[in-house]
C-alpha cells in the first residue's frame, strides 16, 4: 500500500529525531511492503522565518491532503522574545485548529529495563502503564478574551478558559472508549471546586458515565491527581482532561519513563477504533532542544513510537506498529542507551546510532 505522509521537521533538534523515524519507516515499507511518501514542509520557527507565519498556507494544505503528519518539535531562543507578534507555538496551534485535532493521546509506558532510569524509586514506577487523553482545541489555549493591555494602574492581561458541551462530550467519549478497550478505569480530572468550566465538565461525564457501565468513573481535581501520579501511578489507566491541565499532567507523567525522550503523541481528528483509519498528527512529547541541535545527542525513540502511532491509528497497521514497538525494546534489551536514559555498564549511542539499531531490528 502507497501513503501520504506530511513531514514538519520543524526547529533545534526536531530534524535530527525525525529523520530516524523516516529511516525505521523506510524499513518497515521494505519488510511489510509499503510505500511512504513524504512531503516535507515549514512549521514553527524555521516557517517564520523563511515565509513570516508560524503556519504558512503551503503546510497546512500539504497536511490536509496527506494520510497523516508526522511533527518533530518546534521553537527556540531566536523566537522567545515575549513581545513577538507571531510565535513558533502559534504554528502547533493553527495545524491542531486547522486540522481538527481534537484529541490529544499520551501514553506513559515504563519499560521494565528502565525503571531505575528514572529520578523516583524503581517500585513506585515498575508496571505503570497510563495514557492521557487531552482536549486539544478548547480552553485557555483558544478562549476568547485573550489579550494584553495597559491602564492607568499598570498593565494587565487576561486568558479565558472556555467550553462548548459539545467540545467536552466529544473528549469524553474518546476517554470511555479507550478506557473500555484497555483496563477500563477512567480517571476524569478536573478542578471542580474552583472553575465553572469544571463543574460543567463534570457535569457532562456524569451524564456520560451510564453509556459506560463497564468503565469505572472516578473524578479527580488536578491537583490532586498531580500528586497522585507521583505517589501511586499504577492506578491510572486512562486519564481524560482539558487543555491546559493535560499539558502539565504529562509533562509530569513523562519524568514516570524516566524521561521526555521516550514518550510519544498523537493528536486525533477522531474516536480511535480497532481496524478503523483515523487522520491523526505524531510528534514526541519533548521540545526542539536547541543547545543539543546538531549534536548527535538526543534520543529519537519518542519520534520512533510516535511512528507506530501513526501505523496503528491513521494507517491501520497494526502489525506493523507492534514491529517498531518489539524493535525498540529489544535495542533497549540489549542494553544501548542515549544520554538521557544512560545507566553504568549500557553502550551510550547518539540520535543517529539509536534509530539505526532500531532500524535493524525491524
Amino acid at each position: 500500500m502507497r501513503f501520504n505522509i506530511a513531514a514538519l521537521p520543524g526547529d533545534g533538534v526536531g530534524p535530527e529525531v525525525l529523520v530516524e523515524a523516516v529511516r525505521v519507516l523506510g524499513v518497515v515499507g521494505k519488510k511489510f511492503g509499503h510505500e511512504f511518501k513524504w512531503q516535507y514542509a515549514d512549521v514553527g520557527g524555521i516557517a517564520i522565518d523563511n515565509h513570516g507565519s508560524a503556519l504558512p498556507t503551503k503546510t497546512l494544505t500539504i497536511c490536509q491532503k496527506s494520510d497523516a503528519v508526522m511533527l518533530a518539535a518546534v521553537g527556540g531562543p531566536k523566537w522567545d522574545d515575549p513581545k513577538a507578534k507571531v510565535r513558533p507555538e502559534d504554528g502547533l496551534l493553527a495545524l491542531r485548529k486547522g486540522l481538527g485535532l481534537f484529541a490529544n493521546l499520551r501514553p506513559v509506558k515504563v519499560f521494565p529495563l528502565l525503571a531505575n532510569s528514572t529520578t523516583l524509586k524503581p517500585e513506585v514506577v515498575q508496571g505503570v502503564d497510563l495514557v492521557v487523553v487531552r482536549e486539544l482545541t478548547g480552553g485557555l489555549y483558544f478562549g476568547k478574551p485573550k489579550k494584553q493591555w495597559q491602564t492607568s494602574r499598570g498593565r494587565r492581561a487576561v486568558d479565558s478558559m472556555a467550553y462548548s458541551e459539545h467540545e467536552i462530550k466529544r473528549i469524553v467519549r474518546v476517554g470511555f472508549e479507550l478506557a473500555r478497550s484497555r483496563r477500563k478505569k477512567l480517571a476524569s480530572v478536573d478542578k471542580a471546586n474552583v472553575l465553572e468550566s469544571s463543574r460543567l465538565w463534570r457535569q457532562i461525564v456524569i451524564e456520560m458515565a451510564p453509556k459506560y457501565p463497564d468503565v469505572e468513573l472516578w473524578h479527580v481535581l488536578v491537583d490532586s491527581c498531580a500528586m497522585r501520579l507521583i505517589q501511586n501511578p499504577r492506578e491510572f489507566d486512562v486519564i481524560v482532561t482539558e487543555n491546559t491541565f493535560g499539558d502539565i499532567l504529562t509533562d509530569e507523567a513523562s519524568m514516570l519513563a524516566g524521561s521526555m525522550g521516550m514518550l510519544p503523541s498523537a493528536s486525533l481528528a477522531g474516536v480511535p477504533q480497532a481496524g478503523k483509519r483515523i487522520f491523526g498528527l505524531y510528534e514526541p512529547i519533548h521540545g526542539s532542544a536547541p543547545k543539543y541541535t546538531g549534536l548527535d545527542k538526543v534520543n529519537p525513540i519518542a519520534t520512533i513510537l510516535s511512528a507506530a502511532m501513526m501505523l496503528r491509528y491513521s494507517l491501520a497497521l497494526e502489525t506493523e506498529a507492534l514491529a517498531i514497538e518489539k524493535a525498540v525494546l529489544k535495542v533497549l534489551e540489549d542494553g544501548y542507551r542515549t544520554y538521557d536514559i544512560m545507566e553504568t555498564g549500557k553502550t551510550l549511542m547518539g540520535t543517529k546510532g539509536m534509530g539505526e539499531k532500531v532500524a535493524e531490528r525491524i
